[in-house]
């Protein structure tokens, strides 16, 4: 059911500085239902964290957290952010509620760039079943009025409706772009100042507020972090430790320990609640490491050209080689679930939205989830992954993995930008065929030895395309209708 206060609260101001709390007292009945709380890193490489192998990086708490749940190897979110938290909030591909490029960062950006808002997300179905809920960090799934959190289920939200912003002026730097340089901070939807305060300090300050004045409610908490995204401006206690490291790990390296120290304290917040055993806590990266140089506004502003640590695993942010994809992931529910454990079955972030609603014995939404719940994973590391075939897209690419075999398509964008990404280190060709069971994974084009396959894996994505895209009101940028025939004098390509 979508929830009423979407309509109600669409184009309203709401501007207590408070935390609100809302429905304690009707909620009662619900309050042994677990807690959920989504922690989602921005721009975490695959393997930086200690317990993923990481040596040259601090990163006690996620690692104590590893240690108390349950640790997937094989996790898959998306290539950049837009995309990965819309299908983390709805269980659904991207596409299907209007996400296949960038979404607005700019109030005043006026061409349709949003999640759709008959899209159900997760905090919606919880809302509708006696949950409080409450977001704070980064949105981007649209920034016009009326497109916000508040409008997508969530009681309450403190944060920024782009992409990123700068940690001490919270501004968004479009230097060299369509829009100039503009403040977004906000408290539900009135702009708040907070000027030359730490971002992930006041992100810390507002979850805990929310957490301890929803104590006796069960409550869904996104704490959506702009870390390690740039600009690169940790906490510069952790600066020193580092201080030997090559560049660009140099750079990114304090960032790392900077979010697992902002991690640790939401933890140790929740557990100070008594809280802990009674809390799903799932903790994601969005996409992998970023590449990009092209965005250094200043001095160390942009990511420098990298400096996440992948292992064997090839590319970053951007390219759908695994290294872009496969993100650190690890759930926590102690009442629920082993303690100590490794999963290496292959999941995603779709489903996260299955999962929670089977373990708070939740109704799924009236929606197609393209989503799976993991739960038999959890309990069982015999269990069989329900994604033997898995499907990204983003602009005009794509990918499709089948089994050990994965084909990415580098589409018609000729811009370099994200095709010919700085994580690639070389011309992509059109087609990307590679078998993740090599010594060195996708390092081989197998697509000219097995045409078999690519023609395969395009049929597959072609089918997918159709249905992901069916009623979502936006085009599918690789189908080629009757005029682009004409423009191109009858050739299949664009």
């Amino acid at each position: 059911m979508k929830n009423t206060f979407k309509t109600l609260l669409t184009g309203m101001a709401i501007t207590s500085t408070l935390v609100p709390v809302y429905g304690a007292q009707a909620n009662k009945k619900h309050s042994k239902k677990p807690n959920v709380l989504i922690i989602y890193t921005d721009d975490q490489a695959t393997l930086d964290a200690g317990c993923y192998g990481t040596k040259d990086i601090s990163t006690p708490n996620i690692d104590k957290l590893a240690s108390k749940g349950v640790r997937f190897t094989q996790a898959y979110a998306h290539t950049v952010c837009c995309p990965s938290r819309a299908a983390l909030l709805t269980g659904r591909q991207p596409q299907r509620g209007g996400v296949n490029t960038w979404t607005s960062c700019h109030p005043k950006d006026q061409d349709g760039r949003k999640l759709n808002l008959n899209e159900v997300t997760i905090a919606e179905q919880l809302k509708d079943n006696g949950y409080t809920t409450g977001l704070v960090g980064k949105w981007h799934l649209g920034a016009q009025p009326g497109y916000g959190p508040l409008q997508q289920g969530f009681d309450y939200f403190f944060g920024f409706r782009g992409g990123f912003i700068d940690y001490y002026t919270h501004t968004f730097l479009h230097a060299g772009w369509e829009r100039p340089t503009f403040h977004d901070l906000f408290r539900n939807d009135t702009e708040i100042f907070e000027n030359g305060k730490y971002f992930p300090d006041l992100q810390v300050k507002e979850a805990n507020k929310f957490m301890e004045q929803n104590k006796d409610n069960p409550f869904f908490l996104y704490v959506a972090m702009n870390l390690p995204h740039y600009p690169e401006q940790p906490d510069s206690t952790f600066i020193d430790q580092y201080k030997d490291m090559p560049w660009p790990r140099k750079s990114y390296a304090p960032m790392i320990t900077t979010v697992d120290d902002r991690i640790g304290k939401i933890l140790k917040k929740l557990k100070k609640l008594g809280l802990e055993d009674n809390t799903i806590v799932i903790y994601m990266s969005d996409n992998g490491h970023s590449t990009e140089d092209y965005y250094n506004w200043g001095d160390s502003y942009g990511a420098n050209g990298g400096g996440g640590y992948t292992g064997k695993w090839r590319g970053a942010k951007g390219s759908f080689f695994e290294g872009g994809l496969r993100v650190p992931c690890i759930i926590k529910y102690p009442k629920k679930i082993a303690q100590g454990q490794v999963r290496k079955q292959a999941i995603s972030n779709l489903d996260f939205f299955p999962t929670i609603c089977e373990l708070t014995n939740t109704s799924l939404p009236n929606k197609k989830l393209d989503g799976n719940s993991i739960v038999p994973i959890l309990n069982s590391d015999k269990a069989k992954s329900k994604h033997d075939t898995m499907y990204w897209m983003w602009q005009n690419m794509w990918a499709v993995k089948k089994g050990d075999w994965k084909l990415i398509y580098k589409g018609h964008d000729t811009t370099g930008k994200y095709s010919n990404h700085p994580a690639l280190e070389f011309d992509m060709p059109e087609y990307w065929l590679a078998n993740l069971t090599d010594k060195n994974p996708e390092e081989t084009n197998y697509a000219s030895a097995h045409p078999e396959i690519v023609k395969e894996l395009t049929a597959l994505h072609e089918t997918w395309a159709t249905d992901v895209f069916d009623g979502s009101g936006y085009t599918d940028p690789n189908k080629v209708t009757e005029e682009d025939k004409k423009k191109t004098k009858g050739s299949t390509k664009l």
